[in-house]
């Protein structure tokens, strides 16, 4: 696991999660190599045909001299053409969005993992907060009753 967007859990209700891999350049790598990624801005965008991941920020590689990367360009994901095609109808007709939740290797292969998803309201935000809450006091009380 490089970088996982674990904000995205609270501001989306996650539907359906997709792999995808990345177009990269070599310092990209080298610095994902070292963990050096944030995905909290991050977002996917359907143009051409293409999905596109914008916004992710990989900081450049520090022993990569003048050749080094642009920390926050947008980068190519790779899908298959059924999975773009069924990603963009529901991007365009039914108000989903494309939320990068994980970034990891794969077979020495960097993988991001997207979700299609649909922003909370303020109070489903409240209500898995009181969720989570009375979840955590019943885990207590059972552990002070062993």
């Amino acid at each position: 696991m490089i970088a996982e967007n674990r904000r995205a859990r609270h501001e989306y209700h996650l539907l359906d999660r997709l792999e995808a891999g990345l177009v990269l350049t070599g310092t990209e790598v080298k610095s994902l190599r070292e963990g050096q990624a944030n995905l909290q801005r991050a977002y996917g965008d359907v143009r051409d045909g293409e999905v596109w991941l914008v916004g992710a920020h990989i900081a450049p590689y520090d022993k990569g001299g003048t050749a080094s990367h642009d920390p926050g360009r947008d980068r190519k994901l790779l899908l298959h053409r059924g999975q773009i095609a069924s990603l963009i109808g529901k991007v365009k007709e039914r108000g989903f969005t494309l939320v990068p939740t994980k970034l990891y290797f794969k077979d020495g292969r960097a993988k991001v993992e997207i979700a299609l998803a649909r922003g909370k309201e303020q109070h489903d935000k409240r209500r898995d907060i009181a969720r989570r809450d009375a979840e955590r006091q019943i885990e207590r009380a059972l552990k002070a009753r062993r």
